[in-house]
């Protein structure tokens, strides 16, 4: 055997040393606290734009979108991105410039300083969510979500980034985990916030398969890519699903029906308004199915610690004090109002429309 292949083999036997970016909070923390004593690897960069308080790691601090994170990681064999911007209050374009430009400098610098592997995590949204869905959706399924201004236009624009990656390094390795809706501490997002209201809307004709994936499995699933059990796209959430009747049964909230044009048509005003964070394409996830089938972790081994029922009622646990309708939260004296019955919300919205064309007249 050359020289050369023995080193080579003798760096793939060696356990890898493991970069995690957004490492100060977050995602980012939770899974830099899981792997920073792990045998599994040799050393545990932490990268953030400022020092978190995770010890026994080496900190560098650096904002991920500096070109010069190439020279940071030239020692790194995986990197793992997980700086990434999904708040639903934060400005739409601003979002998902940083998005955009953190991904794109972390796969670029990534292949300059040949990290052998990046994983990054999107979103199972990215398949769509329509009526006629499978259920489950295999890995390989189409990727049919529609581009909007919302968190689904950033994971379907930074999956194009690595397709791109992909083809201009064909030296690096990229896995994307795709998780389904996920649950957790501060996990704040369209979907959670859907049980925030006071009923849970619905389309005629149509009923959601609800699946979860907890932040705790999702960080399990992300040290499997990080070691290469896994690659590719991978999907991640608890197993099987819950139907509608059993979310209502576990919740003790009841559905109320709308018809499709009236639903999204609505929310779509709504958001041109300003009113709610998200545009209509996002309520699509609260209506229809987008379950996935986990295919790849669970040849690699892997098995979920989390049912769905068990994170819906961590979920459940954690909106205690928080009321909102159509994504929108309602503070103070409005927040009263979604005792008032299963009509609420739509009133509610009503209400909501009326004073914002009240104000843009004034």
């Amino acid at each position: 055997m050359q020289s050369e292949d023995l080193v080579t083999t003798s760096k793939r036997l060696r356990p890898p040393v493991v970069a995690v970016t957004g490492a100060a909070s977050g995602l980012g923390r939770e899974f830099l606290s899981r792997v920073a004593s792990s045998a599994d690897f040799r050393r545990v960069v932490a990268i953030d734009d400022q020092r978190g308080d995770v010890a026994d790691v080496t900190w560098r601090v650096i904002d991920v979108r500096d070109p010069l994170l190439a020279n940071r990681i030239s020692d790194v064999d995986v990197l793992v991105h997980l700086a990434a911007d999904y708040r639903l209050d934060s400005d739409p374009a601003e979002r998902r410039g940083y998005n955009l430009r953190a991904a794109q400098t972390v796969l670029t610098a990534s292949a300059a300083a040949r990290v052998r592997r990046v994983v990054l995590v999107t979103s199972a949204m990215v398949y769509g969510a329509v009526a006629d869905n499978p259920v489950p959706l295999p890995e390989d399924a189409p990727v049919a979500a529609e581009p909007d201004s919302g968190v689904v236009g950033d994971h379907l624009e930074i999956e194009a980034l690595v397709r791109r990656a992909l083809r201009s390094h064909p030296g690096l390795e990229v896995t994307v985990l795709r998780p389904a809706a996920v649950v957790g501490v501060g996990v704040d997002t369209v979907v959670t916030r859907h049980f925030e209201a006071p009923r849970l809307l619905t389309v005629k004709g149509s009923a959601p398969r609800w699946q979860f994936c907890h932040v705790e499995d999702l960080v399990s699933a992300l040290e499997l890519a990080a070691l290469g059990h896994v690659s590719g796209v991978v999907t991640v959430g608890s197993e099987g699903w819950l139907e509608m009747e059993q979310v209502e049964e576990l919740s003790g909230l009841r559905r109320f029906e709308l018809p499709a044009g009236l639903t999204f048509g609505t929310a779509q005003r709504l958001h041109r308004l300003g009113i709610t964070p998200a545009p209509a394409t996002d309520l699509h996830y609260v209506v229809y199915p987008w379950v996935v089938d986990c295919a790849s972790l669970r040849a690699a081994g892997w098995k979920p610690a989390w049912t769905n029922e068990a994170a819906f009622q961590q979920l459940l646990d954690l909106r205690e004090g928080r009321h909102a309708v159509v994504g929108r939260r309602l503070p103070g004296k409005e927040a009263t109002l979604t005792a008032a019955g299963a009509t609420v919300a739509v009133i509610g919205t009503a209400a909501i429309v009326r004073r914002a064309r009240r104000k843009r007249r004034i």
